[in-house]
């Protein structure tokens, strides 16, 4: 038992296997993230400049994406220092840290699809009273419930799982996840309240999940009938259903592999499968509505066309 107590760092075996290719891994990696800033960066400078965007469904959007980036931070930044490392070590507060960030990150996505639905939902069903019930108070009310309530639910889950005691500093992944640490706990009887917590937290966001899919099939159904709601729906949701889609695809292949540990697959596989939910929504998030969202891909338009113009006034 005293050595449980003196664990400092903790091992990352994830990349054990992948080594010989770690050139191309860090130059790839580096390009994702350098592509995964550029676009969530262009979408929302975009939105906060340019006042014809400043309504509710691209604020709630804008909010999106610097969520993405808060996610993709708390991860690719150390995956790169790791790749460049013949170590992959990370400190005991660092993981715990890093688990915060990437968890908080993975339930805002869910908070913020659902808002986004809601947000869909009150445009296409009750859009008289659009502005009223979407007041700036409300939105300001929705987007802090996004970010601080996963926050917190994602702390308590972290701090039940610090008072764990540790016997082993080898975590078989490429970053810090909650659930693989409690699996280290010396007493499996001491993560039981930790279980009841991780499931209640679980059972909430299937709640998120339940809304959002009650959300579009009502949509659906409403807008069959109306030439003008199928516009609509068609221009602004079917964005939202993509990421939702990609979302779901991502985030469920990872929680398959963390919960049956799929042992049977390459640990290269296991590895793409761990970071798809860190890599996929942040960066088709930007593009599936930069392309998909009129307002949005007009604007950009104009600005690329002003860059043009100004260029070749230069020369």
């Amino acid at each position: 038992m005293d050595n449980v107590s003196v664990i400092t760092i903790f091992y990352l075996s994830g990349l054990s296997e992948t080594m010989n290719y770690r050139s191309v891994l860090f130059s790839l990696t580096l390009l994702c993230y350098c592509v995964i800033l550029l676009v969530n960066i262009t979408l929302i400078v975009t939105i906060i400049l340019d006042k014809n965007l400043h309504e509710p469904m691209y604020i709630l959007l804008c909010a999106f994406c610097m969520n993405g980036l808060y996610g993709s931070t708390g991860f690719f930044p150390k995956f790169l220092w790791d790749l460049l490392s013949p170590v992959h070590v990370i400190s005991y507060s660092g993981c715990f840290l890093q688990g915060l960030v990437i968890h908080s990150f993975v339930s805002s996505d869910l908070s913020f699809l659902a808002v986004m639905a809601y947000d869909r939902y009150v445009a296409i069903c009750r859009p008289l009273q659009y502005h009223s019930i979407m007041s700036k108070q409300r939105l300001i009310k929705l987007v802090c419930f996004s970010w601080f309530t996963p926050f917190c639910i994602t702390g308590t889950n972290i701090c039940l799982t610090s008072r764990l005691k540790l016997c082993s500093p080898y975590i078989a992944r490429l970053f810090c996840v909650n659930w693989i640490i409690v699996t280290l706990a010396c007493f499996p009887a001491e993560t039981m309240v930790n279980n009841i917590v991780a499931y209640i937290s679980i059972l909430f966001y299937i709640f998120h999940g339940v809304y959002i899919v009650w959300s579009y099939i009502y949509l659906i159904r409403t807008c069959v009938n109306s030439k003008e709601n199928r516009a609509k729906f068609m221009q602004t949701c079917v964005p939202h259903l993509l990421s939702l889609i990609t979302f779901l695809f991502t985030v469920l292949f990872d929680l398959m592999n963390i919960r049956f540990d799929l042992k049977k697959l390459p640990q290269s596989l296991k590895n793409f499968v761990a970071i798809e939910f860190l890599v996929i929504p942040p960066l088709m998030n930007p593009l599936i509505y930069g392309f998909k969202l009129t307002k949005i891909r007009n604007r950009l338009r104009e600005v690329v066309t002003l860059k043009n113009t100004l260029s070749l006034g230069v020369h």
